[in-house]
């Protein structure tokens, strides 16, 4: 499976492409889908591009990307980053099909209560060079999370986070910056399901910029199906 992580964290102005409201995010996704990625990840943005889980933000995001990839999973973050998290899910009215939780972060385990709670898939983010793998495989959630997202930092650290996750289901492994490529490649290999999109890079694995998602998504299908990128 390839999934598309559409903006991420990433602010108006860090590529021209960026999608930020909810109609570019719809846009963005409906391309992206149509080129190749199985599923969307997103982040709802308010006015100013900042990431946001108010519903306003959340509701609308979901409701149009819903709507431009019909029978297509959407999953938007919870990062801490954004603030309050707890009482915002429990205000949603358009439930995406999935959350991701870093499990790194404090209130982690009750993120993903909420999420459950709601009806809402739970996908593990597990960062290399933290101590979230060890708190998953502890959790008493662990069984409940429907996808754990392995997610590298740092190339060097890969094994190690994989050797970590040995025996979990429905890893989804990725890395970001300079990692992207050779992570994407590397779960190629171990037949594990990944992701590509602006969230991670903004360039194609020969170092050249990316128009947009559409342009990585494409040059995931092709490493993906021919170990080249």
């Amino acid at each position: 499976m390839l999934q598309v992580c559409v903006n991420g964290a990433r602010r108006p102005g860090e590529h021209p492409a960026l999608p930020v409201t909810p109609e570019a995010l719809a846009v963005a996704a409906g391309a992206a889908v149509e080129a190749g990625a199985e599923d969307v990840h997103l982040h709802p943005k308010d006015a100013y591009g900042r990431d946001s889980l108010d519903p306003e933000h959340v509701d609308a995001a979901v409701a149009a990307v819903r709507a431009a990839v019909p029978g297509i999973t959407v999953g938007v973050t919870t990062g801490a980053w954004v603030g309050e998290r707890l009482e915002h899910i429990r205000m949603w009215t358009v439930l995406p099909d999935h959350a991701s939780v870093n499990w790194h972060e404090a209130g982690a385990e009750d993120v993903a209560e909420a999420l459950l709670a709601r009806g809402i898939a739970v996908h593990a983010g597990i960062w290399s060079g933290t101590d979230a793998a060890r708190t998953f495989l502890a959790s008493r959630l662990r069984h409940k999370v429907q996808r754990v997202l392995a997610e590298v930092m740092h190339l060097e650290k890969t094994e190690d986070l994989l050797k970590e996750l040995a025996g979990v289901d429905n890893v989804l492994l990725h890395g970001e910056g300079e990692a992207t490529w050779p992570v994407l490649r590397l779960a190629r290999a171990r037949g594990l399901d990944t992701r590509i999109g602006l969230e991670d890079t903004l360039v194609l694995p020969d170092g050249s910029p990316a128009r947009d998602n559409v342009d990585l998504v494409r040059a995931a299908i092709r490493a993906l199906k021919d170990g080249v990128a």
